[in-house]
Parts: structure tokens; sequence; C-alpha cells
């Protein structure tokens, strides 16, 4: 399937690892040139070093916290000199510690906001007066399930990540004119680091092993497996594609069917 990214130019946040770069590598595999961007510039090289080598294509890469406006800004900026042309934005962010309501203070609120919506508003501000020059563009972001289904001790996550969904769907009302479709992806349990923190987390709390709780978990998801990174990658490449032009204010879950909502 000709997906139409070749000689596109995408932005991946947090592409160090996980999800982010997973999406990096599948961008690049369809001849995407790619500006990165995460906390530390060593992962950032060696995927950089990586990509080019595999795949031939240009890769601009930066390293600071998604939280800094001014550092998103610069950054977007600085993609749009290098490439002259910004096409797809997706963002991406760390997830806020998993606590139980009580157990949160107001300073992890502030970084929860900060990070996971701010973050988004930061970039969307940044790169759609680009996207609206060349009358297209693909802005996605990236939250998780929980904005359709919360999970009990995510209460930050699933709190902040919702006002995503609104503000998705207020972009994609607004821009679509100009040919910017604005999406999300949630994804649920994945094979990542952060995952893992979860199922220790809730080891922890109920004097269980991990692999007792994974086992509790994996029973809960239809597919009984958790995603993998790829997989939810090409759910975001998909939403990048010209075969996903009509389609825009959507949350797509990759959560093996464990939302069990209509």
């Amino acid at each position: 399937m000709d997906t139409g990214l070749k000689d596109r130019v995408a932005i991946v946040a947090a592409s160090s690892q996980g999800i982010g770069k997973a999406t990096a590598l599948s961008f690049a595999a369809e001849g995407a040139h790619l500006a990165l961007c995460a906390r530390r510039q060593e992962p950032l090289e060696a995927l950089a070093r990586e990509i080019s080598g595999r795949y031939g294509v240009q890769v601009h890469i930066s390293s600071f916290d998604v939280s800094d406006d001014l550092a998103v800004r610069n950054f977007v900026n600085s993609t749009y000199q290098r490439f002259g042309r910004i096409d797809i934005c997706v963002t991406n962010a760390g997830g806020p510690p998993a606590k139980a309501f009580l157990a949160t203070t107001m300073d992890e609120w502030d970084r929860a906001w900060q990070l996971n919506l701010r973050s988004i508003v930061s970039f969307a501000q940044a790169v759609i007066p680009y996207m609206q020059q060349q009358q297209w563009g693909r802005l996605i972001t990236l939250t998780s399930y929980t904005v359709k289904q919360p999970v009990p001790e995510l209460v930050l996550s699933n709190s902040i990540r919702a006002g995503v969904m609104g503000l998705v769907r207020s972009l994609a009302g607004q821009f679509g004119p100009d040919g910017i479709t604005v999406n999300n992806v949630g994804p649920g349990f994945t094979s990542t680091a952060r995952a893992e923190e979860l199922l220790e987390k809730r080891a922890s709390d109920r004097g269980l092993t991990v692999d007792q709780i994974k086992k509790e978990l994996l029973a809960e998801i239809p597919v009984r497996r958790m995603a993998t990174p790829e997989e939810v990658a090409a759910a975001i490449l998909w939403l990048a594609s010209k075969q996903a032009a009509c389609v825009t204010g959507q949350t797509i879950l990759v959560d093996g069917g464990a939302y069990r909502g209509l």
C-alpha cells in the first residue's frame, strides 16, 4: 500500500524508546524524513544513526523537555528551517506517576498538566501555521485507553489525558478546512517500560508477584496479550497516511479489546 508518506517530514516526540521509537522507525521505513526529540541526547543520536543507515532518510534531533514551551517552539522552527516543511506531528510524553488520588500532590497535578496536555498545545500552536501554509497536515496525539476507561491507580492520567480528547475534537473542527486532520491514538497495556512499572506497582500494592498480576491483566484483554509498540505505531502511521485523509477528530484505541464500552 502506498501511504503517500515518502519525503514527508514528521516530528515524533519522546522518540528515543518505546512507542515513540517504533513510530519513528515506521515513518522512516515509508521514506519520511524525521525530526526527533526526547530528554536524553545519547539515545536520540543512536536512533538517528540507525535510521539514516537503514533507510537513508534525513534525521534532525534535539534533546529537551516537552513541557518547556520555548524549547518546543524552537525545535519546531528549526525543523522547518532544516526541511522547509512540516507535514506530520506526533505528540508524545511519558505518563504521570501511578498513584491513588489521595496520594497525589498538587505539584504532581501541575506536572501532569504541563507534560500531558500543555505540551500538546505547545506543539499544535507551533506546527499548525506551517501546515496551513501548505494546506496539508496531520496532528496525532498519543495518550492512553484511559481516556475511555479509567484505570484505578492512574488518576492523574485518567483526568489530564481526557482533556486531550476535547482538544483533538476542537482542533479537528477548526482546521479541517485547511487540509489538516487531528486524531488521537490511545494504547492499552503495551510491552514497554511504562507497563512494567505499572505491573510492579500493582504487585507491590497487593503483595503478589509481577507474574501473578500480569496473568490477571491478560485475562481481562480479549486478545490475551499486550500490544507491541510496533502495533501502536502502525495505527499512528495509518492516521498520517493519505488513506486516512477523511478521518479526523477521532480516538483510535489499540488495546486488544480491553475497553468494553460502545
